[in-house]
């Protein structure tokens, strides 16, 4: 899809593009430019967070920044205009650009010539139809003085400048209808708010978002809602104390981008798969062991080496001595669509929570090249840019529960997916080894499977297959 338009031959908008497959939204999670920066084709302006991942978008051409349509923070639709760039900057008057980040200062629009009476000024920011020609704002109307008035006590009173004074009544502007941005009157749809009662604090009287937040959560402002409120300017004594203790009791947190289409895709894997979990206690000695003399190796000189590496080639094997189990439901055809090729998902945790990237064809990798991709793809989750084309099309999936000392667990599919395996910590335990009991290196896996493609003889050989390879690694070279 197209993601800029041409507003005139000078302004050119960039459009909220479909970074992933088939994603709707996405939240800017960060400017890199503000209005007045240069910026070139190619050049990073902000990042985003998709359902999938963190993404950065560059702008497609040269030019000068002239607006940033949304704040960070929103979530804007996929299609949306989200940034304005002047490609022919120098050649006349243009309407004054305005940050959209609420923590700066609105920047002022120059007078303009007298218009029509009755024309509604385009606010800064706001945003005219693509049919329409962009012009600087006009004088406000004859309550922008008071407005403007009320904006300046509260700024005063705000910055510690101004005497403490009643909050004055919300005023809405000669023409009836208060002035906000779209996506302000969209947020007080949402929140149920009148425009009407918000007291304005932004320039020219027109209302912001920390307005209608003020008037949606009072309490959970209380210092600028004081000021800002259309209420009593001051509450009883008794009344801030419980404020404050409430909202010290618990956290609300936004469940959105990553962690909400974790959480959805969740629930729709426990409640549409029926999950089967069968466990194994192995000794992994002889695997730790090797895990040493692979560090040591010349060939492995570069990549990290460890017990995930090993495991993650046993895995391979074993689905190679059992190719069924690598397969996918496909509930519109009712058919079993069987995988000749696997790409192996990681579960990596991360601050935006648990995703899963893959391995592509982990099955045609050597054990140097698989160490190498399995480095790649930890260090890229760390650093909160794998791409949503990283996570698409896994088969089956590792997750390390044991990182966290955790023994085991009992894993949720992937949807799509029909197995992952957990892995639980690997502790030395006193084990029966060869008639005596030794202390030994052991661990506990699980596999869960879909149990409309995968039975559980099927599930059963995935299972035993893995931990036979783990217990003689030997095998890897002879099964392999």
């Amino acid at each position: 899809m197209t993601t800029m338009t041409e507003t005139s031959a000078r302004f050119r908008e960039f459009k909220m593009p479909d970074v992933g497959e088939g994603l709707t939204e996405a939240e800017i999670l960060k400017w890199f430019v503000q209005p007045g920066d240069t910026v070139t084709d190619g050049q990073v302006v902000c990042e985003v967070e998709t359902a999938k991942a963190a993404v950065e978008l560059p702008i497609p051409f040269d030019g000068v920044v002239h607006e940033l349509r949304f704040p960070e923070g929103t979530t804007v639709d996929v299609g949306q205009v989200i940034i304005a760039i002047d490609v022919a900057p120098g050649s006349g008057d243009a309407p004054a650009p305005a940050a959209a980040a609420p923590a700066q200062e609105p920047v002022e629009a120059p007078e303009a010539e007298a218009e029509p009476k009755g024309r509604t000024p385009v606010l800064v920011g706001y945003g005219v139809a693509e049919s329409s020609t962009k012009r600087r704002p006009r004088k406000g109307t004859a309550a922008a003085p008071e407005a403007a008035a009320v904006a300046a006590a509260v700024q005063a009173e705000l910055n510690g400048h101004g005497a403490s004074a009643p909050a004055p009544a919300a005023t809405a502007p000669a023409g009836g209808r208060p002035l906000a941005k779209p996506p302000v009157r969209k947020l007080a749809k949402d929140l149920g708010i009148d425009l009407a009662t918000v007291v304005p604090t932004g320039k020219d009287g027109i209302i912001t978002r920390e307005d209608v937040h003020a008037a949606a959560a009072p309490a959970a402002a209380e210092a600028p809602a004081a000021v800002a409120s259309p209420v009593a300017p001051e509450a009883p004594a008794a009344a801030l104390p419980a404020a404050v203790s409430d909202s010290a009791r618990e956290t609300r947190i936004p469940v959105k981008g990553v962690r909400k289409a974790i959480a959805q895709a969740m629930v729709g894997s426990a409640f549409t798969a029926p999950h089967v979990t069968e466990f194994v206690t192995v000794d992994v000695t002889r695997t730790m062991k090797l895990v040493a003399e692979l560090k040591e190796d010349k060939d492995m000189a570069g990549v990290r080496v460890n017990p995930l590496l090993v495991i993650a080639k046993a895995l391979l094997v074993a689905i190679k001595r059992n190719p069924e189990v690598n397969a996918a439901w496909d509930e519109a055809n009712q058919e079993i669509v069987q995988k000749h090729y696997v790409n192996l998902g990681i579960a990596a945790a991360t601050p935006r929570g648990l995703i899963v990237p893959n391995i592509k064809d982990a099955h045609d990798k050597t054990l140097p090249q698989l160490a190498e991709a399995l480095g790649e793809l930890v260090t890229t989750a760390r650093d909160g840019k794998t791409s949503p084309a990283a996570m698409a099309g896994g088969t089956v999936t590792i997750t390390n529960v044991g990182v966290f000392g955790v023994d085991t667990g009992t894993p949720i599919l992937n949807p799509g997916e029909s197995a992952i395996l957990a892995v639980g910590a690997i502790k030395l335990q006193p084990w029966v080894h060869k008639g005596k009991v030794k202390p030994r290196q052991v661990t506990t896996l699980a596999l869960s499977f879909d149990h409309r493609l995968v039975d559980g003889e099927l599930g059963s050989k995935v299972l035993a297959d893995v931990a036979a390879i783990l217990e003689q690694p030997k095998r890897l070279i002879t099964w392999a």
